[in-house]
C-alpha cells in the first residue's frame, strides 16, 4: 500500500531558487575572478559546487517523497534512498496535532519540505521525511530511531496502529506550555522582522546592481560581493535558528551580523559605482 506525502510545491519553488541562486554563484564567481585569481576562484567554486550538489539530492528527496506499507514493515522514500522500519521494531506510535517547535539539528527545509535530523522540543529528536510538518504529523518512535512522516491522510497511522497492534498517542502541541515546548521562530516578531530585513537588504543589493553596475565602469569585484552576500546569508539563517532555541539572543546577533555585513557591502559597492 502506497501512501503519498501531503501536497507541496516544494520541488518547482526549490528548483526555480536553485536554478537562480546558484545559477548567479556560478556566474558571479567566474565573472568577478580572472585568470590571476585562480586560487581564490577555486577555493570559492568547489564549495559552491558541493553545496550545488547537495541541493540536488535533496531537490530530488522532494520529488520524491511517499511511503509504501508491506506486509511486515514500513518503507520509507526518499529521493532514490529508502529507509525499512520492520514493525517489530516500532515501540509508540504518535500522532502529533498543532504546530510543533522544530529546530534543525542537522536537517534542511523550505516551504512545503523538511527533511533530516531535527529536534521537536516537547517531544524528542526525529528525522524528518516530511512536507508539511507545521500542519501535524506522524511521529514513530522505533528502535532504528525517531521518525516524522506526513501522510497525506490518516491512512498511515491507522494501518501501522493495525499491524502493529500499538495504540495511537495524540499529542496536541498547541496545548503544551512553552516553558516546555519552547518559543518558537515563527511566533517570535522581532526575529522574523531581522529575518525579513536580510531579505530586503539583499534584493535591494541586487536590484542595484542590475541597473547601475552595468555600463559603470566600476571592477567586477563588485559583483563577488553580493555572491559573498548571499553565502553568508544562508549560513546565518541556518545557525541563527539553532542557536535561538539556546539563547534568543544568539539568533538575533547572528541576523544583525548579516544586515550588517550586508549594508557594508553595499556602501562598498556605492562608492566604487559612483566613483
Amino acid at each position: 500500500m502506497k501512501i503519498k506525502a501531503k501536497p507541496s510545491k516544494a520541488f518547482w519553488l526549490g528548483l526555480i531558487l536553485g536554478v537562480v541562486i546558484f545559477g548567479f554563484v556560478f556566474w558571479g564567481i567566474n565573472y568577478s575572478l580572472g585568470s590571476g585569481d585562480q586560487a581564490l576562484k577555486m577555493a570559492l567554486l568547489l564549495p559552491a559546487y558541493l553545496f550545488a550538489g547537495i541541493f540536488i539530492v535533496l531537490l530530488l528527496g522532494s520529488l520524491n517523497l511517499k511511503y509504501q506499507v508491506e506486509d511486515d514493515h514500513l518503507l520509507i522514500y526518499w529521493g532514490i534512498r529508502k529507509i525499512k522500519v520492520p514493525f517489530s521494531e516500532i515501540n509508540e506510535i504518535i500522532q502529533v496535532k498543532g504546530r510543533a517547535n522544530l529546530f534543525s539539528i542537522l536537517g534542511v527545509s523550505w516551504p512545503g519540505y523538511m527533511v533530516g535530523l531535527y529536534s521537536a522540543k516537547g517531544l524528542g529528536p526525529v528525522r524528518m521525511y516530511a512536507t508539511q510538518p507545521y500542519q501535524g504529523f506522524v511521529y514513530l518512535k522505533t528502535n532504528l530511531g525517531f521518525f516524522g512522516l506526513t501522510p497525506a491522510d490518516d491512512t498511515l497511522i491507522n494501518t501501522l496502529a493495525q499491524r502493529t497492534e500499538k495504540e495511537i498517542t495524540i499529542t496536541d502541541m498547541d496545548g503544551i506550555p512553552e516553558e516546555i515546548k519552547g518559543k518558537s521562530l515563527q511566533s517570535d516578531g522581532f526575529y522574523r522582522l531581522l529575518f525579513i530585513l536580510n531579505i530586503v537588504f539583499l534584493l535591494a543589493f541586487a536590484v542595484y546592481l542590475a541597473v547601475f553596475f552595468p555600463g559603470s565602469g566600476a571592477p567586477p569585484i563588485v559583483v563577488l560581493l553580493l555572491v559573498l552576500a548571499i553565502a553568508l546569508f544562508f549560513f546565518n539563517i541556518s545557525n541563527a535558528g539553532r542557536l535561538y532555541q539556546f539563547s534568543e539572543m544568539g539568533g538575533y546577533i547572528l541576523l544583525i551580523i548579516g544586515l550588517a555585513v550586508t549594508g557594508i557591502f553595499i556602501i562598498l559597492s556605492l562608492s566604487e559605482i559612483s566613483l
